[in-house]
């Protein structure tokens, strides 16, 4: 069967002394094309502990000044329906354990992945490339609450660090850093981890995926020794 996804998932929404999605705005732009676009924004994340409402205003500003519609799913009682008609999801980033339980609880794991696999276009940024991965085991998130399964979207088939901060020798931190915290994982996990840092993000269209953005990213394999790419790199052997 051939694969038919077409996501975009970036690192981080926000860069050190810039806006709102200021900083990959050109790729959202180049990703969803000309408008008019219909976005449906999943506000669940809620960084900070912010309402939804407050949420999608601030994604709905950003949206609306590319001159794409953005409405926030938590104001629809038929879920599947605007899923099928958006021309896009945009997942923003906060807790990945908060949103993945409210997808959880509002059953829209499977809605989801069919429109995605249907054509939907799929934006995420942190929490929300997080969940776009086979499971949540490797977000940065406290687990301030217990979702029904760590299991996520499966829309790529490898796992996810936004954020990816490299190990600093001259640092006096003595708490793990995030590449011994990601073999922590590989003693019970298989799955590929992609370190994305800060400025980092994935074009995958189908069987394809780019890396895009200004900083690249580190890919940490059980049992291998890490790996560097750049941007621009092809990444679709992890697909």
């Amino acid at each position: 069967m051939h694969m038919v996804r077409n996501l975009l998932l970036i690192s981080n929404s926000t860069l050190h002394g810039s806006g709102y999605l200021d900083h990959c705005e050109e790729q959202i732009r180049n990703f969803l094309g000309k408008p008019p676009k219909n976005v449906v924004f999943i506000p669940y994340a809620r960084p900070g502990g912010i309402s939804h409402d407050e949420y999608t205003a601030i994604a709905q500003k950003k949206f609306e000044q590319m001159g794409y519609q953005l409405t926030g799913i938590h104001t629809y009682n038929d879920f599947s329906s605007i899923l099928e008609s958006a021309d896009a999801i945009f997942t923003g980033g906060g807790n990945t354990f908060v949103l993945l339980n409210e997808l959880y609880n509002n059953n829209l794991i499977e809605p989801i992945q069919k429109a995605v696999f249907q054509g939907t276009h799929y934006i995420g940024t942190s929490a929300g490339s997080n969940i776009a991965t086979p499971n949540i085991k490797t977000t940065n998130d406290m687990p301030i609450i217990y979702p029904p399964s760590f299991d996520a979207l499966n829309l790529v088939g490898f796992n996810l660090n936004p954020h990816y901060i490299d190990s600093d020798p001259t640092s006096t931190h003595m708490g793990e850093t995030r590449e011994k915290r990601i073999q922590e994982f590989h003693c019970y996990n298989t799955t590929p981890v992609l370190g994305l840092r800060e400025g980092a993000m994935l074009h995958i269209k189908d069987t394809t995926m780019t890396l895009l953005g200004s900083t690249g990213a580190r890919l940490l394999q059980k049992d291998q020794e890490p790996r560097e790419y750049k941007p621009g790199s092809d990444l679709s052997f992890l697909l």
